[in-house]
């Protein structure tokens, strides 16, 4: 395997019903900048390579679906997930909407403390 690494612009296209249709479509604006920019300018800032600086933020953005498992654990990612699984198994508006209401109930007291850090010593 190389450590080789090419970064080609990418805007698609895609078809209409693809599952990926979201993502491919963000994907395809971002795309649209040079990151190189911003890596030459702060490698210049900081003396560290933009190698370096490329590998660092691709680790960062693809470990950060693990972080925020190992921050939350894995009981409070499936209680997150289960009102989901649930309004898509029911298929319905109103299931959607439900989950929406538990969710953001559950949000909610998962933010309090960065919404009232005087609450705890």
């Amino acid at each position: 395997m190389s450590d080789e690494l090419t970064l080609s612009p990418w805007t698609g296209p895609w078809p209409d019903d693809d599952p990926d249709a979201t993502f491919k479509a963000e994907v395809a604006d971002y795309n649209r900048l040079d990151p190189l920019h911003t890596l030459r300018g702060l490698s210049a800032h900081t003396g560290i390579p933009v190698g370096g600086l490329a590998r660092y933020v691709l680790a960062r953005f693809a470990t950060t679906g693990s972080g925020g498992l190992l921050e939350l654990g894995p009981a409070m990612v499936e209680r997150l997930r289960e009102p989901v699984r649930r309004a898509e198994e029911a298929g319905t508006d109103e299931a959607r909407l439900a989950a929406y209401r538990e969710l953001a109930g559950m949000l909610s007291w998962l933010a309090f403390p960065l919404d009232h850090p005087d609450s705890y010593p």
